[in-house]
């Protein structure tokens, strides 16, 4: 009889045990997605803390910000990521699905800047664009000879957009839209160009006008109009997306020389030996032009960590202590190697005590 209660009590104790869900069983190292232009400083770091700490390395995945941003929002159950890398700062909707989906505490960490380059091959001749010859070569439609209407993009070459420029083919190799180079690419670039037709800036300051006036979905039909003619690229070809991996832009580059690619200032740096960045607005794209925000089309770096994952994962709190060191991401740093422009001394130490004391991000308070 008691050989039989204690082979019952097994068995319910077995059961009970295969009844646990998954997202409650421990994990013994971090898992990282999202940016694939913060993919290389990340994977410094995650090296770095595990020579040093003796855990495991974090195990990182080039996912894009948007496709990270995805799946560290699906829940706070630790099958979902503890930490996404992003290239530019979190949507207010993506902020909104993370609340909704319970991933209620997020840590907002900036690590610095980048530059988006627009490069092409050494042997290549060089370009002088402005953000404007940027938008008219890449923008899906734009504005034609009669005032206020746009016409889908005629331009073939880049001759055609400046008569200053070389006459050859516009193919420009860039991101997709999962990707936070090519969200801040085109907020920056296209939309800087964009911007210097006055009718079109009008539809933005109408939109503003709107919202204040309580109008709200004027507001919105204006903002959603004014998104679509200076965000959206053409799809005719003279714009390949070439996926989430810079380093295969680089490759690519170096085989066409005649195409023109979109990638982050770190990978440029990097590969100096194969490609060379085009200036914009008449200024080169080098390290100082990024970090003293003279580069017209240049962005924050970001991490941003599950605070509910913080003791439940081990290590977590190491790795961000790791990222956010002096000697990882200060101005003679282990990082500024790889291409990264760090921030102020001043504005480090704010964003190192935040982290450290895992401050949750408040977007509604800003």
């Amino acid at each position: 009889m008691k050989t039989i209660k204690l082979s019952l009590m097994a068995m319910s104790i077995a059961t009970v045990l295969t009844t646990v869900p998954a997202s409650a069983a421990s994990r013994d190292h971090i898992n990282i997605v999202g940016s694939s232009t913060v993919y290389p400083f990340a994977t410094v770091v995650a090296e770095t803390y595990g020579n040093k700490s003796g855990k495991k390395t974090p195990k990182i995945e080039s996912t894009g910000s948007g496709g990270g941003m995805k799946l560290f929002c699906a829940g706070a159950g630790i099958d979902t990521p503890d930490i996404t890398n992003a290239s530019r700062r979190i949507k207010m909707s993506e902020f909104k699905k993370c609340q909704k989906n319970g991933v209620k505490d997020i840590v907002e960490v900036q690590i610095g800047f980048d530059g988006i380059a627009i490069a092409n091959a050494k042997s290549a001749p060089e370009f002088k664009l402005t953000r404007k010859d940027i938008f008219m070569a890449l923008a899906k439609e734009v504005p034609g000879k009669e005032a206020g209407k746009l016409i889908a993009n005629p331009y073939k070459t880049w001759k055609d957009v400046n008569p200053s420029l070389p006459a050859t083919k516009i193919e420009v190799l860039g991101p997709p839209p999962t990707s936070g180079t090519r969200d801040a690419f085109a907020e920056l670039a296209l939309e800087g160009g964009c911007k210097k037709f006055d009718w079109i800036k009008q539809i933005k300051s109408d939109s503003k006008a709107a919202k204040k006036a309580g109008d709200k979905a004027k507001a919105k039909e204006l903002k959603h109009k004014y998104k679509a003619i200076c965000h959206t690229i053409r799809e005719d070809g003279a714009y390949v997306e070439a996926g989430e991996n810079d380093n295969l832009i680089v490759e690519k580059l170096t085989k066409n020389p005649n195409a023109l690619g979109v990638f982050g200032f770190s990978f440029l740096d990097q590969n100096s030996d194969k490609v060379k960045g085009a200036s914009v607005d008449g200024v080169a794209v080098t390290f100082d032009t990024v970090a003293d925000g003279s580069y017209p089309v240049s962005r924050p770096l970001f991490f941003y960590v599950k605070k509910a994952h913080v003791g439940k994962v081990p290590g977590i709190k190491e790795f961000v202590a790791e990222f956010t060191n002096e000697e990882a991401w200060g101005d003679e740093g282990y990082l500024t190697d790889k291409g990264l422009i760090p921030l102020s001394e001043e504005k480090r130490k704010e964003i190192a005590k935040n982290a450290k004391d895992l401050v949750p991000l408040d977007l509604k308070a800003e």
